[in-house]
């Protein structure tokens, strides 16, 4: 089960102790944080802001790899945007945060 309350970094603590096998972090609370205040209670998902969509590719992916190296030592983690996706968001941005995720896991 997937707990995602958009604004609710403050309950995170509180929210790890839910039962929930994984939760979801906007993008107003750093990977650091969020790692640091969960630990391994649970997985953690998220957290780019889905406005940095509308930045250029190169910002996209610097972006990316930000959050990334942010949870890499989380495991479970599941990389996803802070919320969800903006209608208007370009593809040459989805292309490049999935270029980066790629090259990341590589």
């Amino acid at each position: 089960m997937i707990v995602y309350l958009n604004g609710g970094g403050h309950l995170l603590e509180v929210l790890a102790e839910s039962g929930a096998d994984v939760l979801g972090v906007d993008w107003r609370v750093t990977p650091e944080e969020a790692v640091a205040r969960v630990g391994d209670r649970v997985a953690l998902q998220g957290n780019l802001d889905p406005c940095i969509l509308f930045a250029p590719p190169e910002v996209v992916r610097a972006e990316t790899t930000r959050v990334l190296e942010g949870f890499a030592g989380q495991d479970g983690y599941i990389f996803n945007l802070g919320s969800g996706i903006l209608p208007e968001t370009p593809i040459e941005s989805m292309e490049a945060l999935f270029e980066a995720v790629r090259v990341f896991g590589a």
